[in-house]
């Protein structure tokens, strides 16, 4: 028998929207989404903590429930669990300033009430952001997920029975495997300098989150851009994704760039430098034009269901959670 909590986000909120934009893809094995469940598993310790979590009510008063399914049930575990979901999912982040900006805007009021209940996601640590954006590096977003669930299979071990969920590793995990492990999966010999440089860093307590938290962004993007394989599109990515700037759109993102053109129907591409100017009305939000870019991409391509499915899920269905 699982341990249930329960979760009370700020409106508008949406489950399964926010998971999209954090998973990004549909075989990302890190975070979990089956059934309108969202799963993950943390090492905790040392063992392992196993989580699921479901909305059971939508606006205007949003309700989420939870259950640690595997590992410590104990109030100050579930405490933990609480802080790193509040975290990644933005559930006490209040967009109500946004959608003020968004309003006044018709173009963008329509992509934001298209898909209203967003919230930006966070990688839950500094590691998990850079390890991310390593791996994406000069690769399609769906190699780049295939890496690091390579990554984060060769790094489980000690998990014990798996569903389908890996834990992402930490970095004393990633620093036990060889670097011809490494290598066979996919990565880079550049890549896999860096993802040890990067673990080495992290397990000597240099990437702590809150040692980030209060450098504006230009101090925080020149710190990233000193880790060894991090430059400029890594750095914003980091800044954006994991330390939650909302006013960071990574630049040098071509995805997003090409995105971003569409939506503003630009026959002509736009540079670095056009995509700040572009984004500058509706700054300090342009972070999340670039999730909600990134919701219509996803949409378009056939990647997640219609975004006007109704919330809450049936009685019946929530049932069935437990």
């Amino acid at each position: 028998m699982g341990y249930y909590f329960r979760l009370s986000p700020r409106p508008p909120f949406r489950l399964d929207l926010t998971v999209w934009a954090l998973r990004r893809q549909a075989h990302n094995r890190m975070d979990g989404w089956e059934s309108e469940t969202y799963r993950r598993v943390w090492r905790y310790g040392d063992g392992w903590l196993k989580v699921r979590l479901w909305q059971t009510q939508g606006d205007p008063d949003p309700f989420l429930e939870g259950e640690i399914y595997e590992g410590p049930q104990d109030e100050r575990t579930v405490s933990w669990v609480r802080a790193q979901l509040t975290w990644m999912l933005s559930l006490d982040r209040d967009l109500g300033p946004f959608y003020a900006v968004a309003a006044a805007d018709p173009r963008l009021a329509s992509l934001a009430a298209r898909y209203r209940g967003l919230r930006p996601p966070r990688f839950p640590s500094l590691f998990e952001g850079l390890v991310n954006a390593v791996a994406c590096q000069q690769l399609s977003l769906h190699l780049g997920i295939t890496l690091l669930n390579r990554l984060s299979e060769l790094c489980r071990e000690g998990v014990g029975e798996m569903d389908w969920v890996y834990p992402f590793p930490d970095p004393r995990s990633l620093l036990r495997q060889e670097v011809t492990a490494l290598r066979d999966l996919g990565f880079s010999r550049q890549k896999v300098t860096a993802l040890r440089a990067l673990a080495e860093e992290a397990a000597a307590g240099g990437l702590e989150r809150e040692d980030w938290q209060g450098l504006p962004n230009a101090a925080a993007l020149q710190r990233l851009l000193r880790l060894r394989g991090i430059g400029r599109w890594s750095a914003e990515y980091v800044l954006l994704r994991a330390l939650g700037r909302l006013d960071v759109f990574p630049g040098d993102d071509v995805g997003a760039r090409k995105a971003l053109a569409r939506w503003l129907e630009k026959n002509s591409s736009l540079d670095y430098a056009q995509v700040a100017h572009r984004l500058r009305p509706w700054q300090p939000y342009a972070g999340m034009v670039y999730f909600l870019l990134l919701m219509r991409r996803l949409e378009g391509e056939g990647r997640m269901w219609n975004p006007s499915d109704e919330l809450p899920l049936s009685q019946a269905d929530q049932a069935d959670r437990r």
